[in-house]
């Protein structure tokens, strides 16, 4: 259960990563907006990997929860503010989501 909770809190780091983009992006009342959605994920993400700590190992779960948020990022950052699709940023995702993965399977 607490793995489920780590990647959801995981999904939130990717919304707030995410939030920040669109407030660098907009002005005014937009921006704030934003800015809002902003602090509701960063508390979600924060108060969930509280949780998941509580039994999964604090390492662990740190670095699972910032690999799930880079991952997300990076790829929201290719689909939706239109970064750089490389081979190589493509490759590496591709090792930071095996070694999420091996943290797992070790863990």
């Amino acid at each position: 259960m607490n793995w489920a909770i780590l990647i959801i809190a995981g999904i939130f780091e990717v919304g707030f990563a995410t939030c920040i983009g669109k407030v660098k992006e907009t002005t005014g009342q937009t921006a704030t907006m934003w800015f809002i959605a902003f602090l509701v994920c960063l508390g979600i993400s924060m108060s969930l990997l509280y949780k998941a700590t509580q039994t999964l190992p604090v390492g662990t779960a740190y670095a699972v929860w910032t690999g799930i948020g880079a991952v997300g990022i990076a790829t929201i950052g290719i689909f939706i503010f239109k970064e750089p699709a490389t081979f190589w940023r493509i490759f590496f995702l591709s090792t930071l989501i095996a070694s999420i993965v091996g943290l797992k399977l070790v863990s």
